[in-house]
């Protein structure tokens, strides 16, 4: 059935910076978890194989709610609340929750469980914010939305991933505990956490107005024909087989690109404890000293993200979008994988400015690309079910890095930092067989 599509207004930059800004809290949550969730495993007694498997808490709910999500956000509206602010509310107030409680966390089984509470409720509030950019822009803003809030993702990040960091070394909060007890520097960075992410999301949901859909009588029709779980569930089926080519190419890009990210999130710790601090004792003050630098190294490669996140627009506005995100992945492959000769501390940093570069272009380019693509009163639906080619990357290294690491590698963690290089390599070169709608019509 066709639907009568109206011009959408140009938002100002404010407007924009507005309906963005939820992503700050929602990044400045995501980024403690991915810096310091290996940390409190380890910290708790996981041992180094067993440290994936813990993780596949993150993939499977996003695989589980991001569809989901997507798809009751796409049949929600009300004249106040809109359709995608009370998913952003929701969420945000879960995950507050989840981030206070996570360092109170005396057993392993208990940081495992709030992982599942945490990363689903990240989820419900971080699929929406991609299908807003959708909702409210037109083509020709979509890539400065979606370089907005990889602005403020970047911006997020770099503050969270420090945060352990500076409350040792500058306050002088003990970044060690007795064994079994996750440090006071980590708490009190999750507790800061909590908060940021619920008022970052509410700036959002209270100074942000939302469009209805663009024609009510088919917005209403399509509801009621797929009204019930079960043919949501048949809808939601229906839709993966039936993706838009361009999707679909984009989707074997990501599948490379999220192996590589999630290597990094599980490993880094560990890889840098063993390659450059020679230790695996997580008593130790060593190994603690070597999880607040990986802070800083994600601290870094999320500040490139926010400082590239306006640059790489301009790139794609002389090369196209698909080629700026080839160049960007296969640099970003380059850097990760460098990190195997890389014996210095702070030489690691450099590396960093590589994965920050592909970090930035991952959170833009195929978003921007895909929404050019996608039919409007199915723009939440299908970003969450491109989300699918997120988690399932994430399910499939979880299950077999742990094993990898161990049996071939004699439990050298940094070998999994070399794996995750060559795949975001894999996932440039493959760029070339996207095909971007619109990309020639892109006005930043």
């Amino acid at each position: 059935m066709s639907e009568l599509l109206l011009p959408k207004e140009k938002l100002t930059f404010n407007q924009i910076v507005n309906m963005s800004f939820g992503f700050f809290g929602i990044q400045f949550g995501f980024a403690l978890q991915n810096a310091n969730v290996s940390r409190i495993f380890q910290t708790l007694g996981a041992e180094i194989d067993k440290i994936g498997i813990l993780w596949i808490a993150a993939p499977i709910t996003g695989f589980l709610v991001q569809p989901i999500i997507g798809y009751l956000s796409d049949r929600t509206w009300h004249p106040r609340f809109g359709r995608r602010r009370p998913f952003f509310f929701v969420g945000a107030v879960l995950s507050s929750v989840a981030l206070i409680l996570m360092p109170q966390s005396t057993v392993l089984w208990m940081a495992a469980t709030l992982l599942w509470v945490l990363d689903a409720s990240i989820n419900i509030s971080m699929e929406p914010f991609r299908a807003f950019v959708g909702d409210k822009l037109a083509s020709s803003q979509r890539t400065t939305g979606f370089a907005t809030q990889t602005f403020f993702i970047g911006l997020g990040a770099v503050i969270a991933s420090l945060l352990p960091y500076i409350f040792t070394n500058v306050f002088g909060i003990a970044n060690t505990a007795q064994a079994g007890i996750i440090p006071p520097s980590v708490k009190y960075s999750f507790y800061i956490g909590g908060f940021v992410f619920l008022t970052s999301v509410l700036w959002t949901v209270f100074t942000t107005s939302e469009f209805p859909p663009e024609n009510i009588e088919t917005w209403e029709q399509e509801k009621l024909r797929t009204k019930g779980l079960f043919k949501g569930i048949v809808e939601i089926t229906r839709g993966i087989f039936t993706m838009p080519k361009t999707m679909l190419q984009l989707a074997i890009v990501q599948f490379f690109t999220w192996l590589a990210f999630f290597s990094m999130w599980i490993y880094t710790t560990s890889a840098i404890a063993q390659n450059a601090y020679q230790t695996t004792d997580t008593t130790s003050k060593t190994f603690q000293d070597a999880g607040d630098w990986v802070g800083v190294m994600f601290m870094v490669y999320n500040g490139i993200s926010a400082i590239t996140a306006f640059l790489l627009p301009m790139l794609a506005k002389r090369i196209g979008r698909k080629y700026t995100h080839m160049i960007s992945l296969i640099i970003g492959g380059v850097g990760l994988t460098s990190m195997f000769f890389i014996h210095s501390p702070q030489v690691l940093l450099l590396p960093m400015i590589g994965v920050g570069l592909a970090w930035s272009s991952t959170l833009t380019m195929p978003y921007a690309i895909l929404a050019g693509a996608l039919p409007a009163h199915k723009m939440g639906f299908y970003m969450g079910v491109f989300n699918f080619f997120i988690v399932i990357p994430q399910i499939f290294a979880a299950a077999i890095l742990g094993f990898f690491i161990k049996s071939l590698f004699n439990e050298q963690s940094i070998y999994a930092m070399v794996i995750g290089g060559i795949s975001m390599i894999i996932a440039g070169l493959l760029c070339v067989i996207v095909t971007d709608r619109d990309d020639e019509k892109i006005i930043v």
